[in-house]
């Protein structure tokens, strides 16, 4: 099998998997990616795919384990490679899923990496909000840890989905998909903060739907958004990255003794090698939740 059919049968699952399977975009190219791999093996070894077994499958699981993978990207290939299987299938390359007879290792995790309440107090209290982009960073850092955004989900946040009454954010999240999540007392004064006074003073006459902005008035980007934390990393002495902000959300949460499934609703966390399931609760509930168990911030601290 050369290399240009190979490729050509990656792409098209990748295809089937945003417009058939209406996988996210990341996760349809990781799973295209891990296609790929194994097809180039295959072209390597002289076996065309529809010739293919479950020794070959194993063989080729055996390799890759030889190339230093860590269990749980062996457990995502394989999690690739029964959805490239089902595709095949449908296809009529295989006539069954050879890949279901894969078992995924079990994974371990690395734990990640978590700040307390205290150095999240000292990280955002370094911040300079002396100037319009100094109550820019203050608010958008803010509203990560209090809500665990992602970063592109901070980046593409549209003023029409602030909700100041009742404190709620709506966000999209991975593949497209909408929640809602309630934010603390001391995000929503950072937060109208920047709405009503500094961004106003950035804009000027500008109308520009994204929440949050650079100096030039443009939607801040996720790597503007990245960079500016470094530099907040360095001056406040705490080492710490974006993503860590929703990590501690979420810790904090479960720590204050809420239930893991509002924490999964609030992060709208799903796991790439199942379907997308998200647990079904109302929005008083997290509310309730949000306001029980998630500590932010002293009353009254960190305000300049």
């Amino acid at each position: 099998m050369t290399n240009k059919p190979a490729a050509s049968l990656a792409e098209e699952f990748y295809a089937d998997l945003l417009l058939v399977g209406r996988r996210a975009e990341l996760t349809a190219g990781a799973y295209e990616e891990a296609a790929g791999e194994l097809l180039r093996w295959a072209a390597e070894s002289g076996t065309d795919v529809p010739s293919l077994t479950v020794r070959d499958l194993l063989y080729y699981i055996a390799f890759r384990r030889t190339q230093g993978l860590s269990e749980l990207t062996v457990a995502k290939d394989i999690s690739a490679l029964r959805a490239f299987g089902a595709f095949l299938v449908r296809k009529g390359i295989w006539a069954e899923n050879l890949a279901l007879e894969l078992d995924r290792p079990k994974a371990s995790r690395a734990l990640p990496e978590v700040l307390s309440v205290e150095q999240v107090d000292a990280l955002l209290a370094a911040i300079d909000t002396n100037s319009p982009l100094g109550v820019r960073d203050r608010a958008l850092y803010e509203l990560i840890y209090s809500c665990g955004l992602r970063i592109s989900e901070a980046s593409g946040l549209l003023l029409a989905h602030i909700h100041f009454k009742d404190k709620l954010l709506i966000v999209l999240g991975k593949g497209n998909k909408e929640r809602i999540v309630p934010f603390g007392d001391i995000a929503r004064q950072w937060l109208e903060r920047w709405v009503y006074e500094a961004r106003p003073a950035v804009l000027g006459q500008r109308q520009v739907a994204e929440v949050f902005v650079n100096a030039r008035g443009q939607p801040l980007s996720r790597k503007g958004i990245w960079k500016n934390f470094q530099a907040l990393e360095a001056k406040s002495g705490v080492q710490s990255k974006v993503h860590t902000l929703r990590h501690s959300f979420a810790t904090h949460l479960l720590a204050g003794g809420a239930d893991l499934r509002s924490v999964q609703e609030l992060l709208g966390h799903a796991d790439l090698s199942t379907t997308q399931i998200y647990t079904h609760v109302d929005d008083s509930r997290l509310r309730e939740c949000h306001g029980d168990f998630f500590p932010g911030h002293k009353d009254g601290a960190g305000q300049s």
